[in-house]
């Protein structure tokens, strides 16, 4: 045989190359997965424009202090200075917040937090810019700062609107029903904060029109034009944000403080201007997760069976507001976890002090109190002498159930098919089975512990989370779809925040039009609104008007060829870009069907409304649930008391997976975000002062903190008011993990474990 015989022989036995991932259900690659982790995905930090000045800003060394004068003489005259702003220097409204608007852009008579912004500098160097921000001079009178909340009920208003944010007395059932079985417990929940990758950073450009563009990494970027547009006096169409890279989000991202300041000092000199926060301000100036002190009761009978669950819970907001409505309605409304409870009664305060702000972070309110309802059922089941998930399948929730709001569960509850799932799982193999020298010791490959101080611990945790907005909140996402030469361009402003809704939308155009490219258009407030990027929003309801859109492009693509063929366009298909009808008789291109005409479409989604919770805690507040099972082993130094996690084993209630290897990374995501809660994040203050600002003093969990993570089942029973029947998955593992490590110390120690995070003082164990 010939060498080209033999060529070409090899060629025609070559299998075919693997088709590309396609649509719903595949494992479509994010588009800028590669820039992003070669480094030259454009962020916030490297925008650049001509004639650029640079921004910093002045903030309060005091957690509480009144403001006797500010004098920015010394900061103007220095040179390469081009403006000073402060409170004086707003032309509109004061104030910013999500939420509730209460936070001012710039303090002015008193300070009411450690980092609060008094004044902003644009200079023609960042170095000139600091040195001016610190040259301004503020004279303060300090006063004595509240920090515990417990005091904020009684000491003088620190707001004009009082300390006391929200009071939810949520009353359920029968008040003087008792059970035989009584546990109670006290328990503290830190502040974590965000700790974004990137540090805050924006630029601002001023138009010809006396209006101002934002281009920063908003995730909700027409609420921040909305309320810009207050604080600079201006009409909203003369404001425009434009989003750039997210660097992930969830919460940090939010934070208004650090984009009103650059507009304000882009209008006053007719520059561009550009702020990239310090790794210190980003800790002093965006929101971070309530501190929570939380007393519980639980009531059960003799098999186990709850009674009644009765509960404090008190949050620590901070200086504002913000969101800590919305994070009390979760935490009372969630009290009792995913389980069945008779009768609940629930009491939740959120107030006011002088520590670092509390606002929108993953999971928050629900984090902290399945946190202290499972360590409630840790302690009712060695009460009881049961097996702890033994205890929780006595007593899980399914669809059909009350909450303790009065709302019934009609979403797919599965949480004992869940707990069953990690239950089951084969536990890892024990220590005693490995070698010494293989040992991963507690504290670290090199765990300064003893193999023989070392013992094992299983615990678990049911965690739930409330997708979309709550209590009446208009949840609507508007997007157009366009198709055009064989290539379709979705525009939604919904912000890719690390979530996926950038793939999502490629997915859902691939499934519903059978084109493979489509394109995401960037993000700015030109387009039609799509709210904020949490909560799994953007799978739901922005995902769902992409979707409609989509549908109403296909009708439009597909009318003309029904008509001429006599038959309805539901009894046509396509698929991998063809179209054919159900009998063969039409086959042809969507290339060729569209014969070179633009087709567009524009629609809006909007799920079912909701109520706000009523003088008792009662309403249907919330438009659907997701649920999560973790079973956690950790091994625990008794000696010294350091704490390593081994394995977390995960069951999830998905709904439907829309892209597998994006929802096993955000679930992997969400689990180890929870590991740093329980072990090693905390901003500890002293007195209202942020002791550590920065990655040294604030410990994140770093690869070898991350715990093998089985994701054991992912159950799909669609929820079938929601668009795909998909839910949310990044909170609720960050909700559930945390309780079950604390779950597994307390197995593994025998101590109660009544904080988070965990302190080695907690997991030591004395005369062994």
């Amino acid at each position: 045989m010939s060498n080209e015989a033999a060529t070409a022989t090899t060629a025609e036995a070559a299998p075919a190359p693997e088709p590309l991932p396609h649509g719903l259900g595949a494992s479509l690659p994010s588009t800028d997965a590669g820039a992003k982790t070669e480094g030259t995905f454009p962020y916030a930090a490297d925008l650049w424009a001509e004639g650029l000045l640079w921004a910093a800003v002045l903030r309060s060394p005091h957690p509480r202090a009144r403001i006797l004068s500010i004098d920015t003489s010394h900061a103007r005259e220095m040179q390469g200075v081009r403006a000073v702003v402060t409170h004086e220097d707003i032309p509109g409204e004061a104030v910013h917040g999500r939420g509730t608007a209460d936070r001012p852009v710039f303090a002015s008579e008193v300070v009411r937090h450690h980092g609060e912004a008094i004044a902003a500098v644009a200079a023609d160097h960042p170095d000139t810019a600091r040195m001016a921000a610190a040259a301004v001079i503020v004279e303060y009178e300090v006063l004595d700062p509240v920090t515990d909340p417990e005091q904020a009920f009684d000491s003088e208003p620190l707001h004009p609107d009082g300390n006391l944010i929200r009071h939810i007395p949520l009353r359920h059932g029968d008040p003087d029903a008792l059970g035989e079985i009584v546990v109670e417990g006290l328990y503290r929940i830190g502040r974590q904060d965000p700790a974004p990758i990137g540090a805050e950073a924006g630029l601002a450009v001023p138009r010809p029109d006396g209006g101002v563009e934002l281009y920063i990494a908003s995730t909700d970027p027409h609420t921040d034009r909305d309320r810009a547009a207050a604080v600079y006096g201006l009409e909203p169409e003369r404001v425009k944000v434009v989003v750039t890279g997210v660097p992930g989000a969830s919460a940090d991202r939010e934070d208004q403080g650090f984009q009103l300041p650059l507009g304000l000092l882009a209008l006053k000199t007719g520059c561009p201007v550009k702020l990239t926060a310090t790794r210190e301000e980003s800790f002093l100036g965006h929101v971070h997760r309530h501190p929570t002190l939380l007393r519980y009761r639980h009531h059960a009978d003799a098999e186990g069976n709850l009674v009644k669950v009765e509960a404090q819970i008190l949050l620590d907001a901070g200086a504002y507001a913000d969101t800590s409505s919305e994070a009390l309605a979760a935490a009372v409304s969630f009290a009792c976890g995913p389980y069945v409870v008779p009768n609940a009664f629930i009491e939740g305060w959120a107030v006011r002090t002088n520590n670092p702000p509390s606002g929108h972070v993953r999971g928050e309110g629900a984090m902290q109190v399945c946190a202290a309802y499972e360590a409630q059922m840790d302690k009712l089941a060695k009460k009881l002498g049961l097996d702890p998930a033994e205890l929780r399948l006595r007593n899980v929730m399914a669809t059909g159930d009350i909450l303790p709001t009065g709302q019934t569960v009609t979403c797919p509850a599965p949480v004992a098919e869940l707990l069953e799932a990690v239950r089951d799982h084969p536990l890892p193999a024990l220590p005693k089975d490995t070698p010494e020298d293989e040992w991963l010791l507690p504290g670290g490959p090199e765990g300064a512990g003893e193999p023989g101080a070392v013992r094992r611990g299983v615990g678990y945790s049911i965690g739930m989370v409330h997708m979309l907005g709550a209590e009446g909140a208009d949840e609507v996402s508007t997007a157009t779809v366009k198709v055009q030469d064989g290539v379709a361009t979705v525009l939604c402003a919904a912000v890719e925040t690390g979530q996926g809704f950038t793939t999502l939308a490629r997915q859902i155009v691939q499934e519903t039009l059978g084109i493979d490219e489509v394109h995401v258009a960037p993000v700015d407030t030109d387009q039609p609104s799509a709210g904020a990027g949490c909560r799994g929003r953007h799978t739901w309801v922005s995902g769902g008007a992409v979707e409609r859109a989509a549908k109403m492009v296909r009708t439009q693509l597909l009318q003309p060829l029904a008509h001429k063929f006599g038959m309805s366009t539901e009894l046509l298909q396509i698929t991998d870009g063809k179209i054919t009808s159900y009998d063969g008789v039409l086959s042809t291109t969507v290339t060729e069907a569209m014969d070179g005409k633009e087709l567009w479409a524009t629609a809006q989604c909007r799920p079912h409304p909701t109520e706000p919770l009523n003088e008792t805690g009662q309403g249907d507040a919330f438009v659907g649930l997701a649920f999560c099972a973790i079973r956690a082993v950790v091994d625990v130094d008794i000696e010294i008391g350091s704490v390593r996690v081994v394995e977390l084993a995960l069951a999830q209630d998905v709904g439907r997976v829309l892209n597998p290897a994006q929802l096993v990374a955000r679930v992997e995501a969400g689990v180890t975000q929870g590991v740093g809660i329980a072990l090693t994040e905390n901003l500890r203050t002293a007195r209202g002062l942020v002791r550590h600002p920065d990655l040294t003093g604030y410990s994140l969990p770093t690869a070898l903190d991350a715990p093998d993570i089985r994701i054991v089942k992912l159950v799909e029973e669609r929820d079938v008011v929601a668009p795909f029947g998909a839910k949310s998955v990044s909170a609720v593992p960050v909700v559930t993990s945390p309780a079950a490590i604390a779950s597994a110390v307390r197995a593994a120690t025998g101590r109660p474990v009544n904080r988070l995070p965990i302190r080695p003082q907690a997991a030591v164990v004395t005369g062994q």
